[in-house]
């Protein structure tokens, strides 16, 4: 075959395994694969074959196994898809990179920041991709949010505000569970972390935090103050069960005007953006792709060498604001689950 016609042969579809039959899994990689030409869904593996097997045939998916082991040692499959409890997202995402795998790691990425930096080490030991899957950020509307920041027409930045409240309260739940390094802050609390991180374009300083909680150590609601280096300060408020019942939302005040966006979490379900400042109010529904196809699309991108925006050092960095909000409240840190590499 000559090198023009090598350079013309189509690529070969990036093939996946799930690690759990995970709920989360068919909205945010199955359907997202079927409308992408360049991804398959190859395998899924559960700790109980039986659920496994339900999940294969329910999606189509061509493999079914019994433990992660076995899929991790599918030569066949590139990359993991990780929806694991969040105690369990070093130990396997890291097994997964060892055997060669890209990953594809829900969020948040670890239980701490310590964890998340091992697996970010582990990553560039082999050589393979590292992503965290916070989807917001890969729907239009976060490039919008950047776009009217960053032309300067709200002024200096001064306050920063996101907030993430949802009615979630079914006893047992995993969310709920300190031993899967469960917490509002781990779940909800992590898109308003990201969030902030993302519109200040800076890292803060978590000044005081107030937590409500479930069980011990386990927070239900959880609100913090911060600060960043100019001098802007922040807040984020999170809940799985407070008076809050739902809240989805971002503001940023200017000394010139203000942004307002309902929905930054989720956009393609709904969303508005409102800027106020000196040319008067303008109001905006952002439409495009949905957010789940845009990460994957970008996951499957970033396999083939294109950079990505939540990659390992944004989760690492997403995990060190947790850890120092959870200080804050005085609450113990998450712990992820014992591994040797």
């Amino acid at each position: 075959m000559s090198a023009a016609a090598d350079c013309a042969a189509p690529m070969k579809p990036l093939r996946i395994g799930i690690l759990g039959a995970a709920r989360i899994a068919p909205m945010a990689l199955v359907r997202p694969a079927r409308a992408l030409g360049d991804v398959e869904i190859l395998a899924v593996a559960a700790r109980d074959g039986n659920r496994a097997r339900a999940f294969a045939r329910k999606h189509a998916i061509a493999r079914a196994y019994a433990s992660y082991e076995e899929l991790l040692a599918d030569a066949d499959i590139d990359a993991v898809y990780n929806p694991l409890p969040n105690s369990h997202h070093a130990l396997w995402s890291i097994r997964a990179l060892e055997a060669g795998k890209h990953v594809l790691c829900e969020k948040p990425l670890a239980a701490n920041a310590t964890q998340a930096q091992q697996m970010a080490a582990a990553a560039t030991a082999a050589g393979r991709v590292l992503m965290e899957a916070f989807h917001w950020r890969y729907h239009l509307l976060a490039a919008q949010m950047q776009a009217v920041l960053q032309s300067g027409e709200l002024g200096r930045i001064r306050h920063i505000e996101t907030h993430f409240c949802i009615p979630l309260w079914v006893p047992g739940d995993i969310r709920y569970r300190l031993d899967l390094a469960g917490g509002a802050l781990m779940d909800t609390g992590c898109y308003a972390v990201s969030i902030l991180r993302f519109l200040a374009g800076a890292e803060p300083e978590v000044v005081r935090a107030r937590a409500k909680l479930s069980s011990p150590g386990v927070d239900r609601y959880m609100e913090a103050d911060l600060r960043f280096a100019d001098g802007s300060t922040g807040r984020i408020t999170c809940s799985l069960f407070s008076s809050a019942v739902f809240r989805s939302r971002a503001r940023v005040h200017g000394d010139l005007g203000r942004l307002d966006v309902f929905n930054p979490v989720a956009p393609q379900f709904g969303n508005r953006m409102t800027v106020v400042g000196p040319a008067g109010r303008r109001r905006a529904r952002i439409s495009g792709p949905a957010s789940y196809v845009g990460q994957l699309e970008a996951f499957m991108r970033s396999t083939r060498g294109a950079a990505n925006p939540t990659p390992a050092a944004h989760g690492v960095a997403n995990m060190r604001v947790i850890d120092a909000i959870y200080a804050a409240a005085g609450l113990p840190l998450r712990r992820g689950v014992d591994f040797v590499s």
